[in-house]
């Protein structure tokens, strides 16, 4: 399918804005690149999260390791890269587990989901100004903490997992 008709409205460093016309109704569509975003596990099996500040909810945020692919990039690539800025993680044995749009109702969004485990250790190499807090759960821990996490995609990243957990026993 495809619109009417469409332009760019706002071309920013982080989103573009697309005005689509539909059948004689505008839409507004924000353009963001694809993401990635990895359900990490250290050598002892403890859930790897982070805790970052979010501007736009204006607090800090309880998260899967994710990041923004760049142009040209694919999703594995992007999640070995931002694991390794963010927690200094690497290697591991990397599962695909889904692909989901984040927010269609007004943007192109593509989320990448992975499973990284058996990973090893190394420092953290934040972008200049990132703040990220490293925070480690136990499989156990994290199924009674679920209700503490309010980010969609770590959401989506952690049931993912406990559903994988449960068709393997």
């Amino acid at each position: 399918m495809k619109p009417d008709d469409a332009r760019t409205v706002y071309d920013g460093k982080q989103i573009d804005v697309t005005l689509e016309r539909w059948d004689g109704r505008d839409r507004e569509i924000v353009e963001h690149p694809s993401a990635v975003a990895i359900v990490a596990l250290d050598r002892e099996g403890r859930i790897v999260l982070v805790r970052q500040l979010r501007e736009a909810i204006r607090g800090n945020l309880l998260e899967l390791p994710a990041g923004k692919m760049d142009a040209g990039e694919d999703p594995l690539t992007t999640g070995k890269r931002e694991l390794r800025e963010e927690c200094g993680l690497s290697g591991g044995e990397w599962t695909h587990l889904s692909s989901f749009w984040t927010t269609p109702g007004f943007c192109r969004e593509r989320m990448h989901v992975f499973l990284a485990e058996r990973l090893d250790e190394g420092e953290p190499e934040p972008d200049d100004g990132e703040e990220v807090e490293v925070v480690r759960w136990s499989v156990a821990e994290m199924t009674s903490r679920l209700g503490e996490i309010e980010d969609a995609k770590t959401l989506v990243g952690l049931l993912l997992y406990l559903r994988r957990l449960g068709s393997a026993s």
